[in-house]
Order: structure tokens, then sequence, then C-alpha cells
């Protein structure tokens, strides 16, 4: 018994840690997105520290579509229209990775931010 408590407290802890360690992100969805054009402007707070990558995978694709930086912009172009829930993957130059799943869908709205939830 003190075996399976040591590994709830074990757990408990982790999950705690990980808490005070999430990264808070917001993904403003910026002019120019439509049905095959996805910008955003990404909000990433983590002290000292920025995105290098940003990548998305779209709803049913096991495949991570890379964004490119354009200014303060995120961008991805497809030749099809992009289907979502939208899932994306961060990393960060200190490198700290980071998934959220299922952040927003296709009926996305211009000027709109969404914020993952972890």
């Amino acid at each position: 018994m003190a075996s399976a408590s040591r590994m709830l407290t074990v757990a408990v802890l982790a999950a705690l840690f990980a808490s005070a360690m999430a990264v808070k992100v917001k993904l403003t969805v910026q002019k120019g997105s439509d049905k095959k054009k996805l910008a955003l402007k990404i909000d990433y707070t983590r002290p000292n520290d920025s995105l290098s990558e940003v990548e998305l995978r779209q709803h049913g694709s096991e495949e991570w579509e890379p964004l490119t930086k354009k200014g303060d912009v995120w961008e991805v172009s497809c030749s099809k229209p992009l289907v979502g829930p939208f899932n994306f993957r961060f990393l960060s130059k200190n490198g700290m990775k980071n998934v959220f799943d299922e952040v927003f869908s296709t009926d996305f709205k211009i000027g709109k931010t969404y914020e993952p939830e972890y």
C-alpha cells in the first residue's frame, strides 16, 4: 500500500509542477486568413524565451505542416481547404516543446483570439 501511496504523491506533484510550468499561448487570426491560408499572431508567454518553430496539424492528418514567420505573423498556406479543428506544436528557442490539440475550428473569425485549453 505504501508503494501505491508514493506513486500517487509523485503523480500529484508532477501535475502541480506541470501546471506551474504551463506556457500561456494566445493565437489571434489575422486579416488575409481564409479557407486555404492561416495567418496568426501568436503571443507566447514564457520569461526569457520566444518561439523558434510553429507547426499545424489538420484534423485527421498525421502530418505536421510548418508555419513561416513573416514579421510578427506566422503563416501556412495549402493548396486545398484547411480542415479543423487545428492542432499546434511549438518549439521555443530554449527547447521548450508544447502541443495544443483542437485549439479552434475551420469556422475561425478574423481578429478573434483563441487560447488553448490546458
